[in-house]
């Protein structure tokens, strides 16, 4: 059995949920990789990020948003409403402030001292139900998935653009 692993960086934008297409890069770890059959799993490590599997709907609002994404930003802002102030959520409490203020560099949490950038409560919980990871099928070295699907990340966390990490991990042989 083999373990085959790379890391990619994508760059999130601020003020809208980022989503990217990271299926060609799958495909290429997949062929680099050699392996002819296994499991290919793909993982964020970011607490305000996903990785999930869906339709690409060839569709796209005037920001290049693709419409099931759209719609999933609508129906997950019903559920977990926007995280505009101090008292939408319970979190960040005085004590995860504090913390992070402890840090060695707090301004790239706390840029000029503002505690607003820590209102992310609602990125933590959407991240939370859409996931970190998807787990698929490598058949013939190639991933086992259908014409339309594609694999997205997505950083649910827009109070500022960041360059963020996903692993791809292939086991088999």
């Amino acid at each position: 059995m083999t373990v085959f692993q790379k890391e990619f960086k994508v760059d999130t934008k601020e003020g809208q949920v980022s989503y990217i297409d990271i299926t060609n890069s799958i495909h290429q770890t997949i062929t680099e990789s050699n392996i002819q059959s296994g499991i290919c799993t793909v993982i964020t490590a970011h607490t305000t990020c996903s990785i999930f599997f869906e339709e690409d709907t060839h569709d796209k609002d005037e920001n290049g948003v693709d419409y099931l994404q759209l719609d999933l930003n609508t129906i997950l802002e019903k559920i977990i409403p926007p995280h505009l102030s101090a008292d939408s959520y319970h979190y960040p409490g005085e004590k995860h402030y504090q913390e992070v203020e402890s840090w060695p560099n707090p301004e790239e949490w706390l840029p000029n001292g503002d505690r607003s950038a820590l209102w992310n409560g609602d990125a933590h919980l959407k991240a939370t139900i859409i996931g970190s990871s998807e787990t698929l099928a490598v058949v013939n070295g190639k991933l086992a998935i259908g014409k339309t699907g594609y694999v997205y990340f997505a950083d649910f966390d827009k109070t500022r653009e960041r360059t963020r990490k996903y692993r791809v991990v292939i086991i088999g042989e």
